[in-house]
């Protein structure tokens, strides 16, 4: 199995000495079954006065910064060390009663999963409704497995992926209407998709593997990625990430899960100073298979914001 490591670098840049606010890290993986954490580090320049550690709602790994000095640069850089087992053919073990699509979930599950089917953007001519309905064959009634894969895997084959360096997502029918946009945009348009079809799904903010950065296999890394899961009876959050039209966990280094995306933002926070202090920041993303050869083979994007390309 990969031993994967990842070098995750943010430099903000300031043109004279600013103070800084709080400030929230998102960057140490979920240990799993399937990925299991050897190594993390994280260094904070200029040091922060305090650096403390704290799960939030969803289980994710927050480190929350504070600072009592000023500068004109404040670093941020993690290291990664992990052991991956990828899921080069997934077969979900599901329930018998979700094998085919349409079913439902059991009443012990519900009110759990209730906040993760609810849609959560407008779509008044319902087109997200309509395009999520049109992997349905006209009888109604298909292998659950094969309505999702279907779905991701015609993101990647009909919709352009372009690297948007704006904050946030932009809505789900812009997505669709567009044929484009980034991979949060991408994961964002299929989990409304899928809680369209009345299943539950959720936001996961991570890394993407990407060896000697070979577009023919992915597109989309070089910053962190963005991708979903989708609740299956029996097979528990399976992953999605239609960017790639990836089924299961190959090459996904899972980070952060949530039910919108903005409560997975990698790093944020505040500064005080001016607007025109502001000097842009720099990301540099680094993942490498350490198991195959030792050697880097990530992408760089150095002018990416810290958020999902």
């Amino acid at each position: 199995m990969p031993i994967l490591s990842v070098r995750h670098r943010t430099v903000y840049r300031y043109r004279r000495p600013v103070s800084f606010g709080e400030h929230r890290i998102m960057v140490r993986p979920r240990d799993s079954y399937d990925q299991r954490l050897i190594e993390s580090a994280l260094d904070v320049t200029p040091e922060p006065s305090t650096l403390r550690w704290m799960f939030d709602v969803f289980g994710n790994c927050v480190a929350v910064a504070t600072f009592d000095t000023r500068a004109e640069t404040l670093t941020f850089e993690a290291r990664i060390t992990l052991e991956h087992t990828p899921e080069l053919a997934p077969v979900f073990p599901l329930a018998p009663h979700a094998v085919y699509y349409p079913f439902g979930y059991g009443a012990e599950d519900m009110p759990d999963l209730a906040r993760s089917i609810e849609r959560q953007w407008p779509d008044p001519r319902h087109e997200v409704d309509a395009w999520a309905r049109s992997f349905i064959p006209p009888e109604g009634r298909i292998l659950t497995q094969d309505l999702l894969a279907v779905m991701t895997r015609s993101v990647r084959a009909n919709f352009t992926y372009v690297a948007r360096h704006e904050k946030g997502v932009q809505q789900p029918l812009t997505t669709l209407r567009n044929k484009r946009g980034s991979c949060r945009d991408f994961a964002v348009l299929m989990m409304e998709g899928v809680r369209a079809l009345g299943m539950a799904a959720r936001f996961v903010s991570g890394y993407l593997y990407n060896p000697g950065n070979d577009r023919a296999r992915h597109v989309g890394g070089g910053s962190t990625h963005a991708w979903l899961q989708v609740y299956l009876p029996g097979a528990g959050w399976v992953e999605f990430d239609p960017t790639n039209g990836i089924v299961g966990n190959r090459d996904l280094i899972r980070i952060a899960v949530a039910r919108d995306p903005a409560q997975a933002v990698p790093l944020s926070g505040t500064f005080f100073g001016l607007s025109s202090d502001d000097l842009g920041m720099r990301v540099d993303v680094e993942v490498a298979d350490l198991s195959h050869d030792g050697r880097a083979a990530g992408l760089r994007d150095r002018n990416a914001p810290p958020f999902q390309g």
